[in-house]
């Protein structure tokens, strides 16, 4: 865990050089699971600050400091990981007022958040101007001719980034928010129309673009093709504007292997055919002084969490095992495949503890939920269960509790954790109820 890929510890692996332990090398990730388990209980999401620490270092390291970071809370908006990552990351992405207002309770600078989302509404617009957002990400011209009434009417002059939805998206990402018809930005072939009228509306000052147009990528030249391609997106309408942006946002896109047989991503390659690029840009005098952000949330957070669910009994059925757990789809919806999933694959996961001689047969695992949609897995390789048995689900630090139902079925809610350098610390059950400032 010093920089290198992170994607699945062996189960006896020590966690060296991680924030999770207060002696390197003494504790292995089973034994670090097993102890948060028997002490905050599950169905649990715990998330390693020491992997999340060392993916922040080696983004830093491989782009040469060329990017700022951007954190997308929606990823994972958890308050104790929020404040963790405040004196870590350079900004904050929010997508609704609900984030924003997390984000400055963790102790988030709010002059340090920009807040995208194709339907803001005028109380969070106000709510969001008013409370001194750093950057709005103007994703129509609706939306900016409200926003500049809004600050009118506030007094203010709110600053903002223009999102551009490009015509196309390099093949290889798993989602696309552009190339097609899109609720996101305003279409790269309408932006000389719309930019003019932005700018001269009296309340708002342009001070930079936003793309974001893909996500969850494995293919480093799509990656690089993609940041290509924004770049001369960026490098076109400016000059076609004259426009000399402070900011500009690359929409990361970076993948990460959620499933068996997925390589990881070669963040070193992307870096070698991307840093020329933007050295290149930044060479050209109107972004000299222009800070490039990478924005992203899986990536940096996605591969440091592990949902932990117990095993409450086992059955068979047509010839079929299954595992009954005391989680499920309620908690963990995106590995329960209904998450943007076309074909179903299971996450990777272990059994905690699991004696390394035993041979690993065919199980399925189901939540508690009566429902036949909630499994977890299907024919899932495992060595043979027993009530009780711990087991940890993989790349489950990113889109996990407040992307699943939750409230379905009124089953208790998950509890999370932090493992950090000060040891396990229990942020609580999920709640999605969102406080205003304090």
């Amino acid at each position: 865990m010093d920089g290198q890929e992170f994607t699945a510890l062996a189960p006896g692996t020590p966690m060296t050089g991680t924030a999770t332990t207060g002696s390197p090398g003494s504790e292995t990730l089973d034994e670090l699971l097993a102890r948060s388990a028997q002490r905050f209980g599950t169905p649990q999401f715990l998330y390693d600050t020491g992997a999340i620490e060392a993916r922040i270092n080696k983004l830093r390291a491989a782009f040469g400091g060329r990017f700022a970071l951007s954190y997308a809370v929606k990823a994972n908006p958890n308050p104790g990981l929020l404040a963790w990552l405040r004196d870590r990351v350079d900004y904050l992405d929010v997508s609704s007022i609900g984030e924003f207002h997390r984000g400055r309770n963790a102790g988030w600078e709010p002059a340090r958040a920009s807040f995208t989302g194709p339907a803001k509404r005028d109380h969070e617009l106000r709510e969001a101007i008013g409370g001194g957002l750093g950057e709005l990400i103007v994703e129509s011209l609706r939306e900016a001719r409200r926003a500049s009434a809004i600050a009118g009417a506030l007094g203010r002059v709110q600053d903002v980034m223009v999102r551009i939805s490009p015509d196309r998206v390099p093949k290889g990402f798993g989602g696309h928010m552009a190339g097609q018809t899109s609720p996101f930005g305003i279409d790269v072939e309408d932006v000389d129309t719309a930019l003019p009228e932005i700018a001269a509306l009296p309340n708002l000052r342009i001070v930079g673009l936003h793309i974001f147009s893909g996500t969850q990528s494995l293919r480093a030249e799509a990656i690089v093709e993609n940041y290509a391609l924004l770049a001369e997106i960026f490098r076109q309408v400016s000059a076609r504007h004259d426009l000399r942006p402070r900011k500009l946002v690359f929409g990361s896109g970076l993948g990460i292997p959620y499933h068996e047989g997925d390589m990881p991503l070669d963040l070193g390659a992307v870096a070698a055919e991307t840093v020329p690029m933007l050295d290149a840009l930044r060479a050209e005098p109107r972004f000299a002084e222009t800070r490039l952000t990478l924005e992203l949330g899986r990536y940096l957070v996605g591969e440091a969490g592990y949902f932990l669910v117990r095993v409450v009994s086992i059955k068979r059925s047509r010839g079929r095992t299954i595992a009954l757990c005391d989680g499920g789809m309620n908690n963990h919806l995106p590995a329960s495949g209904q998450f943007g999933m076309v074909i179903a694959r299971n996450y990777r996961m272990h059994l905690v503890g699991a004696d390394p001689e035993a041979e690993p047969v065919d199980v399925d695992l189901s939540g508690p939920l009566c429902t036949s949609i909630d499994r977890l897995a299907r024919g899932i390789r495992l060595p043979p269960l027993a009530e009780g048995d711990l087991i940890a689900v993989h790349q489950s630090g990113a889109y996990g509790p407040t992307a699943s139902p939750l409230g379905f079925i009124s089953h208790g809610l998950p509890v999370e954790v932090l493992a950090t350098g000060q040891g396990l610390v229990g942020t609580g059950r999920v709640s999605l109820c969102v406080e205003a400032p304090r």
